[in-house]
C-alpha cells in the first residue's frame, strides 16, 4: 500500500485529493499538512512514500519544505503541484529534490498515475510543465558557457533525449521511434548514468544545458 502525504494550504484541494486517493485499493492517505513546516514536522512520523507538495503556501513554501523533508526522509518521493504562474519556482523545486511536476488542472486519473509512478521510482510530470522547465532552463543558459564535462551520446540516445525534452513519456517515445518501451527505458537509464542525472526531469534540463537536445 502506497502512503501519500497531501500538502496544500487550501482545504478544498486537500479534501479533493484525499477523496481521490481513498477511492483506490492500492493507495492510502498517510496525512495532510496545510503548510510546509507542518509537512516537514509530520513526515518522519507518517513516513509517506509519496508527497504531493504545493509550491505556494504561507510560511515555509514548497521548495524549502521539499529540501527539508527529504533531508529527514530520503526515501520519500516528492511530486510538486504547480500552476501556470510557478515558472520561477519549478527549477528550484527540482534542485530541492522533487522527482516530478503535476499541473493542478490535470484529470483526476493523472494524479493517481503520478503517485503510482513516483512510488515505482519514476519521475512523473505533466508534459506541458516539463516543457516549461526546459524552456526556462534554455533561457537561463542562453549565451552562457555550457557547464559540466563533455558527454558522448549515440545517435539513438540523442533522439531519445530530444523526445524526452519535448515532454514525451517512454511509451510515446517508443511509438515515435518504433522501439519497445523496455528498450526506451534502457536508453533513458543509460543516459542518466552517463550524465549523473537522478531522474528524467533533470536529464531533460541537462540535455538543454549541455546542448545534447
Amino acid at each position: 500500500m502506497t502512503r501519500v502525504l497531501i500538502v496544500d494550504d487550501q482545504q478544498l484541494v486537500r479534501a479533493g485529493v484525499r477523496m481521490l486517493v481513498e477511492s483506490t485499493d492500492d493507495l492510502t492517505v498517510a496525512g495532510e499538512a496545510a503548510d510546509g513546516a507542518r509537512a516537514v514536522e509530520l513526515s518522519p512520523r507518517l513516513r509517506p512514500d509519496v508527497v504531493l507538495m504545493d509550491l505556494h503556501m504561507p510560511g515555509m513554501d514548497g521548495i524549502e519544505a521539499t529540501a527539508l523533508l527529504l533531508s529527514r526522509l530520503p526515501s520519500a518521493r516528492v511530486v510538486v503541484l504547480t500552476t501556470f504562474d510557478d515558472d520561477d519556482r519549478l527549477y528550484p523545486a527540482l534542485a530541492a529534490g522533487a522527482c516530478g511536476f503535476l499541473a493542478k488542472d490535470v484529470e483526476p486519473g493523472a494524479v493517481l498515475d503520478a503517485v503510482r509512478r513516483a512510488a515505482a521510482g519514476e519521475s512523473p510530470y505533466s508534459p506541458a510543465v516539463l516543457r516549461r522547465v526546459v524552456a526556462r532552463a534554455a533561457e537561463d543558459w542562453a549565451g552562457a558557457e555550457r557547464r559540466g564535462s563533455p558527454v558522448h551520446v549515440t545517435e539513438r540516445e540523442g533522439e531519445v533525449l530530444r523526445h524526452l525534452a519535448d515532454g514525451l513519456s517512454n511509451a510515446e517515445i517508443a511509438g515515435r521511434m518504433h522501439l519497445g518501451v523496455t528498450t526506451v527505458k534502457t536508453h533513458v537509464s543509460n543516459l542518466m548514468t552517463k550524465t549523473g542525472s537522478p531522474n528524467r526531469v533533470r536529464l531533460a534540463v541537462l540535455a538543454i544545458q549541455r546542448g545534447l537536445a
